[in-house]
C-alpha cells in the first residue's frame, strides 16, 4: 500500500508514522468531516510531511481547534518548519496566532499582497515572512503557484512527486482550472492529485460539469475536494472520478509515493 494514495475514514486506520520515500498529507482543519474524534470548523488546514521541510498549509479559522486537532493526530507544532498561507481570508489565517504561540520559529510564506499590518503582526510574533508574487520554490520539490487572481489574491502549493504533481488549494478563488493550468505549464509532468477547497458552493451543475470536463482534459488523475467545494459538487466529483476520488475531509491521511 506504500505506493498507493490512501485515505483514513476512522482513527484505527490512521498511521502517523512517515515512511521513507512517501509524502503524507494530514487534514487537520476542515468543515467536511471524516474523523468524528476531531473538532470541525469552517476553513482549511493540512500538514505535509516527507519533504525537505514539514509544512503547515493554512491554519483554519480557530487556533484552539487547529492546535487541538494537531495534537490529537500526534502532530507536534514545534516540528513544523514552514507555514504556507494561501490567502488572507480568516478561515485560512485565523489560527496563525495560536500556532505561533506554540511555535514562533517558522518561515511563513504569504502572497505579497497580504496587508502590511498582518505581516507586521506575524513578524512581531517571531515569524520569518517570505513574500511571493511569482511561482517560486519554497523547499525542495515544493513550490508556490505565485499569487493569482484579481480581487482575492491566492497562492496554491504544488508538490513534485514520483506520481506527478500534487496541487493543494485553499479556496481556489482564481479558479481551480486556471490553477491546474498554471501548475502544468510552469512545472510540467502529469497532475496526480488536486485537493483542497474548489470554491464551487452555489455553482450550478452545468458549471460544475464544465469544470470536471476541463480537469479531465488536463489529465488530473485524482481529486480530493473539500471545504468550500459544496456538497453537490463533491458528489459530482465523486461520480466523475470513481475509484480515483479521494476523501479529503477532516482527519484524512493521504499517502503519496515519492521514491525519486
Amino acid at each position: 500500500m506504500g505506493k498507493a494514495l490512501l485515505f483514513a475514514l476512522f482513527p484505527m486506520f490512521i498511521t502517523t508514522q512517515v515512511i521513507s520515500g512517501e509524502i503524507v498529507i494530514k487534514i487537520v482543519y476542515n468543515n467536511v468531516v471524516l474523523d468524528k474524534k476531531l473538532t470541525p470548523g469552517w476553513g482549511m488546514a493540512c500538514v505535509i510531511e516527507g519533504l525537505e521541510k514539514t509544512i503547515l498549509f493554512d491554519t483554519g479559522g480557530n487556533g484552539s481547534i487547529l492546535v487541538s486537532n494537531m495534537k490529537k493526530l500526534k502532530i507536534d507544532p514545534e516540528k513544523i518548519d514552514l507555514v504556507f498561507l494561501s490567502h488572507i481570508h480568516s478561515d485560512h489565517t485565523g489560527g496563525i496566532e495560536s500556532f505561533l504561540d506554540a511555535n514562533p520559529d517558522v518561515e511563513i510564506v504569504v502572497p505579497a499582497s497580504f496587508p502590511n499590518d498582518f505581516k507586521g503582526e506575524l513578524r512581531a510574533r517571531g515569524g520569518r515572512i517570505i513574500e511571493v508574487s511569482e511561482p517560486v520554490e519554497v523547499c525542495k520539490n515544493a513550490y508556490s503557484s505565485g499569487q493569482m487572481g484579481t480581487s482575492i489574491k491566492e497562492q496554491s502549493l504544488i508538490i513534485k512527486s514520483e506520481k506527478g504533481l500534487v496541487i493543494i488549494t485553499g479556496c481556489a478563488h482564481p479558479g481551480i482550472v486556471k490553477i491546474v493550468e498554471r501548475a502544468s505549464e510552469r512545472f510540467g509532468g502529469g497532475i496526480y492529485l488536486v485537493t483542497g477547497g474548489f470554491h464551487l458552493k452555489g455553482a450550478s451543475d452545468i458549471q460544475i460539469n464544465g469544470i470536471i470536463n476541463d480537469l479531465k482534459k488536463l489529465g488530473v488523475k485524482k481529486v480530493g475536494p473539500s471545504h468550500c467545494t459544496g456538497e453537490m459538487a463533491i458528489e459530482m466529483f465523486r461520480d466523475a472520478w470513481g475509484r480515483d476520488f479521494v476523501n479529503a475531509g477532516l482527519g484524512a491521511i493521504l499517502h503519496i509515493s515519492n521514491n525519486q
